[in-house]
């Protein structure tokens, strides 16, 4: 999620240690005068600084993510391991947690400076759901796309960041031997993973059938090709230097000791849950795994919203709330859908949600013919939204602004629903951040949903000034946000994960495409085109509704086929059962209902992630509208969010009441 900006690293300090009172983002980054808010500032600051330090050690992958050998340089050996999920390190994993939890509640928040109130309460959230996800929910009993998926994002992010050692060749010698250590830990690894899902078979605590075939069967057999063909070419390709050979050799040892363990965990899914992989749906599942396995309940996840994400309203009004945002979006759409056909003299239906529909119809006959030229299209609208940028003064892009736009690697494929971001580590001055296109294996249909009008949108959302922008931007200032800011407990992006980081990270990027929507100086239309903005404006539309989807599915509300049906009736306008073999005669639909599948997938192990991009650009754009009222005519947008993203990836309610106060003290 590795190539720092140059204009970057010049501004930005190495990290050797973690700091902790000195990051208040108060004005002149001093504390407060009054002696009484800061005198224990200490006892925090020592029990945050060895929390993160023990919290990496124990969490390697999510070490890698962040570049945690950048942060303190006893963690530079982490990044060969991965993490241990067995019962008896999870045990005093948790023992350990509650000390540094009873440590945390013995300081009176009182007595501690505006920064390190937050840090408290953000370690304790974190600790908190930690607790929870081990010991309530037991869910290293289930989590399969865990164990699939973190070796190859933890080996995956290590090259990311690799050191550039020639024009072609990247990684020193001590770089590519933690990554063998790495490989040479997999099989452990997926021992355990083993182990624990057989606790579950045990528990009848099990993993829902359709993560079963995606990620034990499909997802296991892309790893296990991965390590065994694509890994050693791509070493072949970059290693360099006098122990060449000795580490290519090392490496495809270990490699296909990986391959083997992938497909041994592969056999024992299949095995172990199924009559036929083969079968679709659930059919080809044992008769004691079938049926949805996916929900939290209510009181669970009511319980995350509160703990992880920082919200108070429960599932039940946000699900209710959702529906009149969904209807008032799709009217929006209509309204501009009229304006398109007027322009270029469309026909169009009196229907309105038809009208859209053939609005959409006639934007994907200018499509990309291939998927290499999909990707290159992507590319280029970021390019255009940085240009825009730059023209208008919504931000000040420095002229060696670079974005690497690429093609999905086949491991991640199956959990990138379209597109992601992943941001080089931040703690780190390597690397480089990567915007992931997902191959439409040159589909037609597919490749019509990714015509030239729907792909300025995601390029906002993804690159600039959405994931990409903003990463940089806060690895620009990495000084000012605690370290404890960028953890992701439970798993960087996986079901494990806590999504704490969500709320502002996929928030900031939803409010990006809004904001490219607004008026700017010599934009009064802003950046899109009719035909763009259509499409910004569905990107909104699925956003809203995945409010509605994620509550009703955890919570019983709404089942999978209904919500697949859902999805692609109201995104893509297309009536009609995803269900019915009729329906999937039509390519259109076709295509609709397979996209609409893999998005409500998503949703179903990803619990409370889908939200977080409505609910945190609604906060964004409630807490922009406090400080305008506040500040008057004296307020900057340009400022605004400068200053919003030195708070780093936590929810805004942590630091509302803050942003307000250091806006006020800098408009004097």
């Amino acid at each position: 999620m590795r190539k720092t900006v140059l204009f970057l690293i010049v501004l930005i300090l190495a990290f050797s240690v973690i700091r902790c009172s000195n990051n208040n983002p108060t004005p002149n980054n001093t504390p407060s005068n009054n002696a009484s808010s800061t005198e224990g500032d200490k006892a925090c600051k020592e029990t945050i600084d060895s929390y993160v330090v023990e919290f990496l050690k124990r969490n390697p992958t999510v070490n890698t993510y962040l570049g945690g050998a950048g942060l303190n340089p006893s963690l530079k050996e982490v990044d060969g391991k991965l993490r241990d999920h067995s019962p008896s390190a999870l045990e005093g994993e948790d023992k350990w947690l509650k000390e540094v939890q009873e440590k945390l509640e013995k300081v009176d928040s009182k007595t501690l400076s505006p920064t390190l109130v937050i840090d408290r309460e953000v370690a304790l959230a974190q600790i908190h759901f930690l607790l929870n996800q081990h010991q309530a929910r037991r869910y290293q009993e289930r989590a399969l796309d865990t164990y699939t998926d973190e070796p190859f994002r933890a080996i995956d992010w290590q090259l990311q960041g690799m050191t550039q050692t020639g024009d072609k060749t990247y990684g020193t010698e001590q770089e590519w031997e933690l990554v063998i250590k790495r490989l040479g830990d997999i099989p452990r690894f997926l021992k355990v993973a083993q182990e624990q899902l057989e606790s579950g078979v045990k528990a009848k605590n099990t993993a829902d059938y359709r993560m079963l075939k995606r990620n034990g069967i499909d997802t296991a057999e892309a790893d296990a090709k991965y390590f065994e063909e694509t890994l050693p070419k791509l070493a072949t390709e970059r290693i360099s230097g006098a122990k060449r050979d000795d580490l290519l050799k090392q490496l495809n040892e270990a490699t296909k000791a990986a391959a083997t363990s992938y497909r041994e965990l592969k056999d024992y899914v299949a095995k172990t849950f199924f009559e036929d992989v083969k079968a679709t749906g659930d059919k080809g599942v044992k008769e004691a795994f079938r049926g949805d396995r996916f929900m939290m309940g209510e009181e669970g996840y009511n319980w995350a919203v509160k703990n992880n994400l920082k919200i108070d309203k429960p599932s039940a009004q946000l699900y209710e709330e959702a529906w009149p945002i969904v209807e008032a979006t799709r009217e929006e759409m209509v309204k501009v859908a009229r304006e398109i056909g007027q322009k270029n003299n469309l026909k169009l239906p009196e229907d309105g949600p038809s009208a859209v529909r053939a609005v959409f119809e006639e934007l994907s006959k200018d499509y990309p013919k291939s998927d290499a030229e999909m990707v290159k299209w992507y590319s280029d609208a970021a390019q255009r939204l940085v240009e825009y940028s730059r023209k208008t003064g919504v931000f000040d892009v420095p002229s060696d602004y670079k974005l690497e736009v690429v093609e999905t690697p086949p491991p991640l494929q199956a959990s990138i629903d379209g597109a992601a971001y992943y941001p080089a580590p931040p703690f780190k001055n390597s690397g480089v951040g990567r915007f992931y296109i997902s191959p439409t294996k040159n589909d037609l249909a597919s490749l019509k949903d990714n015509n030239r009008a729907s792909i300025a949108d995601l390029s906002a959302h993804e690159g600039f000034p959405g994931h990409d922008w903003n990463y940089k931007v806060m690895t620009q200032y990495r000084d000012k946000i605690s370290p404890v800011r960028w953890l992701t407990p439970g798993a960087v992006e996986d079901s494990s994960s806590m999504w704490q980081d969500s709320m502002a990270s996929e928030g900031w990027a939803l409010y990006s495409e809004a904001l490219m929507a607004e008026p700017q100086p010599n934009a009064p239309t802003g950046f899109y085109t009719p035909e763009e903005r259509l499409y910004q404006l569905r990107g909104k539309l699925y956003r809203d509704l995945r409010v509605r989807i994620d509550t009703g599915i955890h919570t019983g509300k709404i089942k999978f086929p209904e919500a697949v049906d859902l999805f692609s009736e109201v995104v893509d306008f297309l009536p009609g059962s995803c269900q019915t073999p009729e329906a999937l005669k039509d390519p259109a639909k076709r295509a609709s209902c397979e996209s609409s599948e893999k998005a409500i997938f998503r949703y179903s192990k990803w619990p409370t992630q889908a939200i977080t991009y409505r609910l945190g650009k609604d906060q964004i754009f409630s807490l922009r509208a406090e400080a305008s009222k506040l500040l008057g005519d004296k307020f900057s947008a340009k400022d605004f969010h400068i200053l919003f993203m030195q708070y780093g990836t936590i929810p805004p309610p942590y630091f509302r009441e803050e942003l307000l106060k250091e806006l006020k003290a800098k408009s004097k």
